[in-house]
């Protein structure tokens, strides 16, 4: 009998610099759940959304999206709406993986919108970013534990950056049943149900590094070993931890 192993889905984006200080996107293919959209950005910019098409991630699919700013390009990716992590009726978890390429001189912003784990769905997500030399990378992540009243899926999320193959950041969080203990602890979440991330990596960063700091009650900010910074969040809801990243790109300059 066949086999329903989930379903397989791709996206690729790419920009390119013309020569004449706009951005073009030659690469712009999207399949399945993950549509995707040229829309309209700042002067020289290239700007696109995801557009969810069908109901996606489910247990057992992959999807994978690849946004590519080619040697002083400058892409701005983001999404339509969230994106609802939910079980599937294929056993095992969903797979979502991202694949950042900034090259030199280039300048990507990846912030789409929230991805919540509903209740009953196990959901990994990859993110790797690769960063050239005086590259610009704005990278953003929020994350909500389960809809409104309603208790968590499984999430386990890693990020990994590198900026001229040197490895900056390299994490991983996981959340919900069958996380490893104390997750949901002092330590960890501390009962709170979003938890967001905001990565730069600037050249300025490497002269100039930031101090470490808390950003109010529910942010930090912390420098990394090279040209870049990471501002990590917990919040109440996705309301809350919307507004503090928003304060905290406008402390960091992002």
């Amino acid at each position: 009998m066949p086999v329903d192993t989930g379903l397989r889905a791709a996206a690729r984006i790419r920009a390119e610099a013309d020569g004449r200080g706009i951005s073009r996107l030659p690469v712009l293919e999207g399949e399945g759940p993950l549509a995707v959209r040229r829309i309209r950005g700042a002067a020289g910019q290239a700007r696109v959304a995801l557009v969810g098409a069908m109901s996606a991630p489910l247990g057992g699919d992959r999807l994978t999206v690849t946004a590519e700013a080619g040697p002083g390009a400058r892409l701005d990716v983001t999404s339509t709406a969230a994106t609802l992590a939910l079980p599937g009726r294929p056993k095992g978890p969903a797979h979502y993986d991202v694949r950042l390429s900034v090259e030199e001189d280039a300048e990507l912003n990846w912030a789409p919108e929230q991805l919540i784990s509903a209740y009953g769905s196990e959901l990994r997500v990859t993110t790797r970013a690769e960063v050239g030399a005086g590259a610009r990378l704005l990278l953003r992540e929020e994350q909500v534990l389960g809809r409104a009243g309603e208790q968590p899926g499984t999430l386990t999320s890693r990020l990994t950056v590198r900026c001229e193959g040197r490895l900056l950041l390299d994490q991983e969080l996981a959340c919900g049943p069958g996380a490893p203990g104390g997750w949901d602890g002092p330590a960890g979440l501390a009962g709170h149900r979003a938890i967001g991330q905001l990565v730069l990596v600037r050249p300025e960063l490497g002269q100039h590094p930031v101090r470490a700091r808390m950003l109010g009650e529910l942010a930090a900010v912390t420098p990394l070993a090279g040209p870049g910074l990471l501002v990590t969040a917990v919040a109440p809801d996705a309301l809350r931890l919307r507004r503090v990243l928003d304060e905290a790109v406008g402390v960091v300059g992002g």
